[in-house]
């Protein structure tokens, strides 16, 4: 493999780090906005939740709508109830069941009506709901947290005659009428005169912030991660190329090795012990 083909490989696995390390990104700066909204959101609930309950009209004027800043807040409410327009809000999540939360009118002094949550009631065997413990009659004084109105099923999804698929409050202002506050629900505190039963209560809202600030390190942590993993793979086949050329080196040099000719060596003189001139010469004269 030529090097130019190893750049491009290697050019190919940092762009794919790069495009890694942009949706990590992007997925990182959305988990850091939802924990700022969430944290927003536990601020409010602090700050109203436990709040000192003032006349409706501080808050939700004759004329005025509801301030989303105001959410949570108590309000002292008072008026009559209006039972012939009891609604359901039906699959709620409360008592491990899907529950329906009981919304009744209250129609106040100045003639404006706000639909007031009294709470929930378990679901029966039938598919509706268990017996619905009634409003108190005449007049009654209702201490009661606000809400904004939630929108419509984006699904389409319906509910029977009498029940609701979400706490619509428009959609409780076609049977009660204009003067009906359309913004905003109450959700019931206590009522005065007490009734003999009730439903239950709704939970206090959690205040937990949630996962999304640790969601949003892992997922930087991820992008760093992406990198020296394409570092360490580069890095391998660095490592596994110099292996091979040593590899080749050492067989080229083993291979010249074994077609060299060995040099000829010398051959051995045979040594004659050589004697000297004059110890012949005597030897000769002695034979004679």
């Amino acid at each position: 493999m030529t090097g130019w083909s190893r750049l491009a490989r290697w050019g190919a696995y940092v762009a794919v780090a790069v495009v890694f390390a942009i949706v990590c990104a992007f997925l990182s700066q959305w988990q850091f906005s939802r924990n700022d909204e969430r944290a927003a959101r536990n601020l409010l609930i602090e700050r109203n939740y436990e709040a000192e309950p003032v006349p409706v009209d501080d808050l939700i004027a004759p004329g005025s709508e509801f301030d989303p800043a105001d959410e949570w807040h108590p309000v002292v409410l008072t008026g009559e109830y209006l039972p012939e327009a009891q609604m359901l809000v039906r699959n709620r999540a409360h008592g491990n069941t899907s529950a329906y939360e009981v919304v009744v009118p209250l129609r106040l002094d100045d003639g404006r009506i706000v639909a007031v949550d009294r709470g929930w009631v378990p679901p029966a065997y039938d598919g509706g709901a268990e017996a619905v413990p009634a409003a108190p009659e005449g007049e009654v004084t209702v201490v009661a947290r606000l809400r904004p109105s939630e929108p419509l099923p984006t699904s389409g999804r319906s509910a029977p005659a009498g029940q609701l698929p979400t706490l619509h409050v428009p959609s409780i202002a076609e049977e009660t009428g204009e003067e009906t506050l359309t913004s905003a629900y109450a959700l019931m505190m206590s009522e005065d005169p007490a009734p003999a039963a009730r439903p239950s209560a709704i939970p206090a809202p959690d205040v937990d912030p949630g996962p999304h600030l640790s969601y949003a390190i892992q997922w930087i942590l991820f992008a760093v991660m992406g990198f020296v993993f394409i570092g360490y793979m580069i890095r391998t086949e660095i490592v596994a190329r110099r292996g091979e050329t040593r590899d080749a080196e050492d067989e080229d040099d083993a291979e010249l090795e074994g077609l060299e000719p060995e040099s000829p060596r010398p051959p051995r003189r045979s040594r004659r012990p050589r004697r000297d001139r004059d110890a012949e010469e005597e030897d000769a004269l002695l034979d004679a």
